[in-house]
């Protein structure tokens, strides 16, 4: 029912790609635009009804594709980009050109045809009215009046709309209604004279404001997410396992497994003895430890074994299988902070403190091995032989801008042999970081990732911030499955002569 030239063009307008942090983009309710009223409740219990119903709606749609919605509080919408170089990016910047310049010829004529702006107005009201939530209504009411199309209508036929005054009201609703994170974009608006300018920077604004408010909702109802998510994952399991009894079978495997690795003594790099030297126990202590193995050490070992799981392996845990390719993620993700650490910490040792100790230094070393990581999964060998040639002569030249000592020739060959070396999944460098990161991860199940990196073990420092987005990652994974799956746990732990009653507890607490 939409008429006039090009509206359709303009529906999906703008064509942005942002991610900003989220505050409340719509707490005012006004009169003579002044707020009236709070923001929505910031204590966690905000409902479907503190936010507008055509964005529930959008949000339900959004997550059905995904049953982790609710787990994944990095989950949010972005509005799709064509790069501009692309046949689709080029068609669709011509045909909005196209538009804007037919409005601006529709305005300058004598006497200007307003069948394009009307179509923009109304197009603005309908997206002002959307970002409203429903106690708004003063202001609901407010913006009907003010853009009351057949008003508007009657006053283009007598040549007597406004554009310029009324594109001035929708900045100062526009104001009301966004995210602080908005309010510079907004003002840079009011700056623009040019009508088709203007009205064309508030179609791209309003489009974020749109995708602030959906993923401020899907914040707010994560918890209900969740909680759909859990009791819809758990029920259409038991319809599976009531078909087929043995479902659990490889879960039970699995379960059996990590009990059994904590009883059974590991070999360790002879290189690797501080490497359980962090707030939590390493795996292997439990073998000597007079306490009877728990629930949540069985789990969290099995989590980590899984990070270990051979892909030729078709033993999977049933439970598990939604996860599987997150899991895979956070194992190359894993990996590759494993080679990233080795190597900075193979290079710590011939840069010196004073070298090392700068962060610009250190950035360009984690940019240089970061480059080459995808390269490293095809062909370690000569993507470490790259990254020692590069990190070498970073070393070596640094020092001279310092005026420190170069490196000598044969320090320079055994950084460049050590560095090389760390292809190998046997080098000793290597593998004590792969089982220092994996403690971190086990801390991070048990102690939660904030208080894991207060004590992280040597070597890992350079790498702070990566390893809290892997293991936030790693336990929201984990901690989801548990509630899902926690029955299902705490009756194949019961067949191990576990306290089992102890794992209900604890799943009901996470």
């Amino acid at each position: 029912t939409r008429g006039g030239v090009g509206s359709d063009s303009i529906r999906n307008m703008p064509d942005v790609k942002e991610k900003v942090p989220l505050k409340d983009p719509g707490d005012a309710e006004c009169g003579s635009c002044k707020p009236e009223t709070s923001a929505p409740t910031r204590d966690g219990r905000s409902g479907p009804e503190d936010h507008p119903a055509c964005l529930i709606d959008s949000v339900e749609d959004v997550c059905k594709p995904s049953n982790k919605t609710g787990t994944n509080h990095d989950f949010h919408v972005e509005a799709e980009v064509s790069p501009p170089s692309s046949l689709e990016g080029k068609v669709k910047e011509t045909m909005h050109n196209t538009f804007w310049d037919h409005l601006k010829d529709q305005l300058s004529a004598t006497p200007p045809d307003f069948s394009c702006a009307l179509e923009l107005l109304k197009e603005i009201k309908e997206t002002l009215l959307s970002l409203l939530l429903p106690r708004q209504s003063r202001l609901r009411s407010e913006i009907e009046e003010a853009l009351d199309t057949a008003l508007l209508k009657q006053k283009a036929e007598h040549g007597a709309l406004n554009v310029p005054l009324l594109s001035k009201y929708v900045l100062d609703v526009m104001t009301l209604l966004c995210a602080p994170v908005r309010d510079e974009a907004v003002q840079n608006l009011e700056n623009i004279t040019d009508p088709v300018q203007l009205l064309r920077g508030i179609f791209q604004v309003l489009g974020l404001m749109k995708m602030d408010m959906v993923n401020y909702t899907i914040q707010s109802l994560q918890p209900h997410l969740q909680e759909h998510s859990i009791q819809h994952e758990r029920a259409t399991f038991q319809e599976l396992l009531n078909k087929q009894p043995s479902l659990l079978d490889h879960t039970t495997k699995w379960l059996t497994r990590a009990a059994a690795d904590l009883t059974t003594p590991l070999l360790a790099c002879p290189d690797a003895s501080d490497s359980t030297t962090v707030a939590c126990s390493s795996p292997n202590e439990a073998a000597n430890s007079p306490e009877p193995l728990s629930p949540t050490m069985v789990l969290s070992q099995g989590f980590l074994n899984l990070l270990l799981w051979e892909p030729e392996n078709e033993e999977f845990p049933e439970t598990l299988l939604m996860d599987r390719t997150r899991l895979q993620e956070l194992e190359s993700q894993l990996r590759r902070l494993t080679i990233l650490a080795s190597v900075l910490l193979v290079a710590s040792s011939f840069s010196g403190s004073v070298l090392f100790g700068s962060p610009q230094f250190l950035d360009k070393l984690k940019r240089i091995t970061k480059d080459l990581m995808e390269e490293f999964d095809s062909r370690p060998e000569e993507a470490m032989q790259t990254v020692s040639e590069q990190v070498s002569q970073e070393i070596h030249q640094s020092l001279k801008n310092m005026g420190l000592a170069a490196l000598s020739s044969d320090n320079t060959a055994s950084l460049i042999g050590q560095l090389q070396s760390i292809a190998k999944k046997e080098n000793c460098v290597r593998s004590v970081i792969d089982q220092r990161i994996h403690l971190f991860l086990k801390c991070c199940l048990v102690l939660g990732v904030q208080r894991s990196l207060l004590d992280l073990p040597g070597g890992l420092t350079v790498i702070e911030a990566e390893l809290a987005e892997l293991g936030q990652k790693f336990v929201s994974l984990t901690h989801h499955n548990q509630k899902v799956f926690g029955p299902y746990y705490t009756e194949i732990l019961k067949t191990l002569s576990l306290p089992a009653q102890a794992l209900e507890a604890e799943v009901e607490s996470l």
